[in-house]
């Protein structure tokens, strides 16, 4: 019984879902602030983030009148859910590698997958017409961008042959970061991140939710906590899926002496990256960026992916 209350615990608390949520905002104000720098206006207070969602979450819920109910309400659930275990197993793994097991990997895949989801349930229990086009964009660009991220993942995997976290975690606390000990780690690295970009919805693959052509997309109906928790869960992937990049590839988020600077410096500068990826380029259209993908990152995941097999 108090196994399972720690574990609970540790789900809601640290490291679940109040930590990441709280992280997750605050990294959503850096990426305000520095969008505002950027474009010589000052930006938000550092809790603005959080007035938002707690405005947000006093507010009436308005359900259209032809949406599906049930699947419209639940669907910001699946996705809040999803990014939380996500974050929780891989701070487990990161804080104690010995609990890792085999396949928690295509665990964290999967789990990643739910945010994408959980936009196309409720843009498609909507109703609405440019909810449908953001689905249809969503799922265009999710089929696009998953195989070369999951390939970009499992080329570290391929090169220690173990599947494990754990295993990948301990290797490069040996060896060093994934990403500067093998060249197929670090091309795998560059298509995880323009990927991780996409899954994320930044520009210039923000297609699904573009507010100047389609009013939010898949969002355009929802009002309330409903958004609000549409909104904290994009505020917490923006901290969950650089820090899997970091565990794969970047010697993971270590916390014993310098190595806790250090993991915090590495999360700071993916941040920025994207931040920077964000500012400096026009949105793409659905075709772009389906060429962008098939023909570029699949394409060079693939070549990271046989180099990893023949060990370069």
């Amino acid at each position: 019984m108090r196994e399972i209350l720690f574990v609970l615990l540790s789900f809601l608390i640290f490291p679940g879902f109040l930590f990441t949520a709280v992280v997750g905002l605050l990294a959503g104000w850096v990426d305000r602030k520095v969008t505002a720098r950027i474009q010589w206006r000052v930006g938000p207070p550092w809790y603005q983030n959080f007035v938002d969602f707690f405005k947000l979450m006093g507010k009436e819920t308005i359900l259209p009148s032809g949406a599906q109910k049930i699947s419209f309400l639940l669907s910001p659930l699946i996705g809040l859910i999803g990014i939380t275990l996500t974050s929780f197993i891989l701070w487990e793994m990161n804080l104690y590698p010995v609990r890792s097991f085999i396949g928690d990997l295509i665990v964290i895949l999967c789990l990643s997958i739910f945010p994408s989801l959980a936009l196309i349930i409720g843009g498609s229990a909507s109703g609405n017409l440019f909810a449908s086009l953001g689905v249809s964009r969503e799922t265009k660009l999710m089929l696009a961008y998953e195989l070369p991220f999951v390939i970009a993942v499992f080329t570290p995997i391929v090169a220690i042959r173990d599947i494990r976290i754990g295993s990948v975690l301990t290797y490069q606390m040996n060896n060093g970061m994934m990403f500067t000990h093998h060249l197929s780690s670090f091309i795998a690295l560059i298509v995880a991140f323009f990927c991780m970009q996409a899954k994320l919805a930044f520009v210039p693959f923000d297609i699904p939710e573009a507010e100047q052509e389609i009013m939010g997309g898949p969002l355009i109906e929802y009002s309330g906590p409903p958004l609000a928790m549409f909104k904290l869960t994009k505020a917490m992937m923006l901290f969950a899926l650089p820090v899997l990049l970091i565990t794969v590839f970047g010697g993971g988020m270590r916390f014993d002496g310098i190595q806790a600077l250090f993991s915090i410096v590495k999360y700071l500068i993916i941040l920025i990256l994207i931040i920077l990826v964000k500012n400096t380029n026009p949105r793409l259209r659905i075709d772009q960026a389906l060429r962008f993908f098939w023909l570029r990152m699949f394409p060079l995941a693939i070549v990271g992916f046989i180099m990893a097999l023949i060990g370069i």
